[in-house]
């Protein structure tokens, strides 16, 4: 199988989709962490995603050209990286904070 190419125009909206700074995200069922820092006066995008409850990571750098954005994955495929560009999801507002999940919620023990 062949790995799937991306034109600069949906990279560039892959990429601008991701928030600046950290931001807490879901894929493939699991909550990550995502983060987007642009560089050199906007001139590279570096998006950097780890699993928060494993040890998976997602990696690249963004070169913004004057012919249109270009894909340079971290030491994996490209494909790994637009998979997950396009596969995340803003994780709802309580996601990963163990507070919010019933089975943490405060009691009184009857003494």
């Amino acid at each position: 199988m062949s790995e799937e190419t991306v034109g600069p125009e949906e990279l560039h909206t892959l990429v601008d989709r991701v928030p600046v700074g950290w931001t807490e995200v879901g894929y493939a069922g699991r909550t990550w962490g995502l983060t987007r820092t642009d560089r050199a006066g906007g001139a590279t995008t570096t998006v950097y995603a780890e699993d928060l409850g494993g040890t998976s990571a997602v990696s690249a750098n963004v070169w913004h050209t004057s012919g249109g954005d270009v894909l340079r994955p971290c030491e994996m495929p490209a494909q790994v990286v637009l998979d997950f560009l396009r596969g995340w999801t803003p994780a709802p507002p309580d996601a990963g904070r163990p507070d919010a999940s019933p089975t943490h919620a405060s009691r009184t023990d009857a003494g």
